[in-house]
């Protein structure tokens, strides 16, 4: 296990760990029972959408791995988590067995609470695997392939929720905002502050820093200040030298100019 970030608001933990295909396939099945062990859907509250007590399951091709073998590894947890604790799964992105079902956010539209009922009455919400009912208290699973995203948040000195979801609808890509980048405006009740809560999905085209560059701007235009921001999980490194190249002013700057990166190339 690599890391673990968790909030109070969101009411979500995000974990993630590294290893082999056979290794990472046993401790996501692992993960998905001890989740559904200890997490009842129907008592759960958290800002953040979610569909079930392990919520998303995504596979990441680091090392040699590649796309494609993470989508067959996904599928592979797909068919035990139903098999072994039959809760049901609904496959997304590079594992997505149905066009439709590409976005997360279209197959996790109106969460547990929703999908629960509508599962039952109309059939294209059935999950890829199992149901048509979900588990009645785990929910369902939403396994996947995707590359590295960047989990960021940027909070905000206020409690109006109306501008974090402003700002988030003017930066969010569906809405013509930055491209590949994936917004929500919430409230984080324990902090008194509201966030803009945010996924890159592909940081060489939108990374944090110019993320936290239009937040910010648009912040000071509703007349609020950020309070700071957030990383969920972890970030690559290229991420933090596109960054430092920029605030620097150094056009040249890469990978190469690194001298840890140098050390670990050579032979």
């Amino acid at each position: 296990m690599l890391d673990r970030t968790s909030d109070p608001d969101h009411h979500r933990s995000v974990i993630t760990f590294a290893g082999d295909a056979e290794s990472v396939l046993e401790s996501a099945v692992r993960g998905a029972a001890r989740a559904a062990e200890l997490i009842d859907l129907n008592q759960h509250r958290g800002v953040h959408p979610r569909l079930g007590a392990l919520d998303v399951l995504p596979f990441v091709p680091l090392g040699d791995a590649t796309l494609a073998d993470c989508a067959a590894l996904a599928h592979r947890a797909g068919q035990r988590i139903w098999q072994e604790l039959q809760i049901p799964v609904y496959f997304y992105q590079a594992a997505a067995l149905r066009p439709d079902r590409t976005l997360l956010e279209k197959v996790r539209r109106g969460g547990f609470e929703e999908l629960r009922d509508s599962v039952l009455v109309d059939e294209t919400n059935s999950p890829d695997l199992g149901g048509p009912a979900l588990h009645p208290t785990a929910g369902a699973v939403i396994v996947g392939a995707r590359p590295v995203l960047i989990a960021y948040n940027i909070n905000l000195a206020t409690s109006d929720l109306a501008i974090a979801k402003c700002i988030a609808r003017a930066i969010r890509a569906s809405s013509g905002g930055l491209p590949c980048v994936k917004a929500l405006g919430l409230a984080l009740a324990s902090r008194s502050q509201v966030q803009v809560s945010m996924n890159l999905t592909d940081f060489n085209v939108t990374p944090p820093h110019v993320v936290f560059g239009e937040v910010s701007r648009l912040a000071a235009a509703a007349g609020v200040t950020v309070a700071e921001s957030e990383l969920i999980g972890l970030v690559p490194r290229k991420a933090l030298e596109m960054a430092f190249a920029d605030s620097l002013r150094l056009p040249g700057f890469g990978s190469a100019s690194v001298i840890e990166n140098r050390l670990a190339d050579r032979p």
